[in-house]
């Protein structure tokens, strides 16, 4: 079978199979995601109402890389949903200084995300919180019913799993299907996306035209050899454009530079990031009024003429002036900027892997020297209070 365009043959060659599969895979995933988070409604209903209804409930979104970047995506449309404190936290953080972010007297609800389950900081940051916090509650989205994490939330008082089709625990080195399908079933199961099957549907439809509409230009960009990426977002885009920057920084092995910022932080200092060898990608929202920030800065960043190419990422048609690298994708010109992750998502994933192949690396294990791992290796967990 062909993924991305090319036949199983030359992906497992190349070394590319599972994370071509596993990015291709992603929009005939989403609805069975949706049906399981359908069938599984009432039941998480009866977990979050009691705690949803608490004005002085406190919601912290945790996970480590791109777990931790799913969080960030959430955090600022369930907060506006909510009207409680939010805040994406990651477990590298707490884990590090529990005290600063787990104040004993507030109430918490902590939400876990996790592919494997087996970073060590998983299951430290689950302990931390039952150890820091009077009461605390967990939620926990993970793609491995044999992970740590799993085995002790299944032992935890307070505590509701959702565990992901086990197709969404990639094989693959870098996280595509589970970064996708954890931030999908968290926004369905906090009502931040609509749980029903037009809804996952459409959204689907609009990764497969990044899949097969966009991939002559992946290609194209891939070839053209760009030492440095930025990727720009606002709102929940700012959490996407920080995974697709660590995208592009794993599946490169750090030989292209990313980073990323939102289009109205970039101005203060790390546009000075910007050669002629650099290419910029702007995630447009579909919210109004922050797009209009977002197309200041693209048009700003055309006008200066420093950066090899300038893309905008659009679900809505562009106003004057056109420009060839304005990538409309079709399908998706209502949907909220958190439901915009998933379609865009897909595109960065792409263009990581189009980059990694045209490097000569192979896209399923890129770090040949085994210094990175797929599941992070060589940390220690101290007990709390220990070097006391």
């Amino acid at each position: 079978m062909d993924y991305l365009g090319l036949s199983q043959e030359r992906l497992e060659k190349a070394g590319g199979y599972w994370t071509a599969r596993e990015i291709s895979q992603q929009p005939a995933i989403w609805p069975v995601i949706g049906r399981l988070i359908a069938a599984d409604a009432a039941a998480c209903r009866d977990f979050l109402g009691p705690l949803m209804r608490r004005d002085d409930l406190r919601i912290v979104l945790t996970g480590a890389g791109t777990s931790a970047f799913v969080g960030e995506c959430v955090a600022s449309a369930l907060a506006r949903r909510t009207g409680v404190r939010v805040d994406a936290v990651a477990t590298t953080d707490l884990v590090g200084s529990p005290e600063s972010w787990l104040p004993r007297k507030v109430p918490t609800l902590l939400v876990s995300f996790a592919r494997s389950g087996n970073s060590p900081e998983s299951a430290a940051a689950l302990n931390l919180a039952e150890q820091c916090v009077r009461e605390c509650h967990h939620l926990i989205f993970t793609c491995n019913a044999e992970g740590a994490l799993y085995r002790l939330g299944k032992n935890t008082r307070n505590t509701r799993i959702v565990l992901l089709p086990e197709e969404t625990n990639d094989r693959g080195f870098a996280m595509t299907s589970s970064f996708s399908g954890m931030l999908l079933a968290a926004a369905m199961t906090f009502d931040l996306i609509v749980c029903d099957a037009e809804t996952v549907a459409g959204l689907a439809r609009s990764a497969g035209d990044a899949l097969a509409g966009t991939r002559p230009l992946i290609e194209g960009l891939a070839r053209e050899g760009f030492e440095r990426i930025v990727y720009l977002g606002s709102n929940a885009l700012k959490g996407l454009a920080r995974e697709a920057a660590l995208k592009t920084l794993e599946l490169s092995d750090g030989q292209v530079v990313a980073i990323s910022d939102t289009p109205l932080g970039f101005r203060h200092g790390p546009k000075t990031i910007i050669n002629d060898r650099s290419l910029i990608v702007v995630l447009l929202g579909n919210d109004p009024y922050t797009r209009r920030y977002d197309v200041d800065l693209l048009n700003e960043l055309r006008a200066d003429g420093v950066a090899k190419r300038v893309l905008a990422l659009t679900a809505q048609p562009m106003q004057e002036p056109k420009h060839a690298d304005n990538i409309a994708l079709s399908g998706a010109g209502a949907a909220s900027d958190l439901a915009l992750c998933l379609p865009y998502a897909v595109f960065a994933q792409t263009l990581a892997f189009m980059q990694s192949l045209s490097l000569g690396l192979r896209p399923d294990v890129p770090n040949a020297r085994g210094t990175v791992n797929r599941v992070v290796q060589g940390v220690s967990i101290y007990p709390l209070g220990s070097a006391r």
